[in-house]
């Protein structure tokens, strides 16, 4: 029998990080998940332990890193995580870090930010991931379930008529999704542009989102495909050092509300949610 892969490691570590420098707290939460890659066949073929770095170390590792790097956005945080593990244990020959990111945001009291007072954020959920080995690292990020609606500016006619098909054309629709982004920084330290990877990530991550949503609520769009290239356009165009971003947006069906029986007109004003099932529509723009 041929062992062919392996992969292993420690899913679902919770951190959150609370800074204390000042009477105006910052927090940070986080779930990491960690694994490894290299010299372990042994391990699986002959029940020798001597490689295994044990997952509850690697637990104990993303807990100490999380005191100085955790302050920071989650790219460079699970990259100290992953130099970490190439770094200590050279049986490992890549190392693998997903952080998604759980956002807290200052609640306002009496109109005023308040100084500890937090109310979590449900404006999407950011992640970051980092694939490195001794002579690469691969980043990227984006968020997840970031709900998106716009009511009106939003068609779709001219599709394929046959005998299965029962959706009326349309232009003027509501348009909604929970969208997942994904956003490669570029390779090295520039692309083919001769643009670096940012310093700023959190500043990379606003600017994208901002060209994003920009795209998305002031034009009109033909398809869901159509915003969607033009998003990916917008986003390569805001930040330079990204390579590619990748697009998926699930459609969010809100269905009309026929009020006839009642003798009522709903007027276009009233429908039902619903997203399942749904269209699934993903696209990667890369830049050339």
């Amino acid at each position: 029998m041929a062992f062919v892969r392996q992969r292993y490691g420690k899913a679902n570590v919770r951190v959150l990080r609370v800074q204390r420098s000042s009477a105006r707290h910052e927090v940070r939460e986080a779930r990491v998940e960690v694994s490894v890659d290299g010299d372990f066949a042994r391990v699986y073929t002959a029940a020798d332990n001597s490689p295994v770095v044990p997952t509850d170390t690697m637990k104990n590792l993303v807990n100490v890193l999380a005191l100085e790097h955790l302050e920071a956005a989650g790219e460079p945080f699970a990259l100290a995580i992953a130099e970490c593990l190439l770094d200590r244990y050279r049986q490992v020959a890549e190392a693998r870090v997903e952080i998604e990111e759980t956002v807290w945001s200052r609640l306002r009291v009496g109109g005023e930010p308040h100084d500890h007072g937090f109310v979590r954020s449900e404006s999407g959920t950011p992640f970051a991931r980092v694939t490195a080995t001794r002579s690469a690292r691969d980043v990227v990020a984006g968020v997840r379930d970031l709900a998106i609606m716009k009511t009106t500016g939003s068609g779709f006619v001219d599709y394929v008529q046959d005998e299965y098909t029962t959706l009326p054309p349309t232009t003027d629709r509501i348009f909604a999704t929970r969208m997942r982004a994904a956003w490669r920084f570029a390779n090295g330290p520039a692309n083919a542009e001769g643009a670096e990877r940012p310093r700023d990530y959190e500043a990379a991550a606003c600017a994208i989102r901002a060209a994003l949503l920009k795209v998305f609520a002031d034009t009109y769009s033909y398809s869901v495909q159509d915003s969607m290239y033009r998003m990916g356009e917008a986003a390569l165009a805001a930040v330079p050092g990204i390579s590619e971003i990748t697009l998926a947006m699930p459609n969010v069906h809100y269905l009309p509300i026929d009020l006839s029986a009642f003798g009522r007109d709903a007027g276009g004003c009233l429908f039902l949610p619903t997203d399942e099932p749904n269209g699934q529509i993903e696209a990667t723009m890369r830049r050339q």
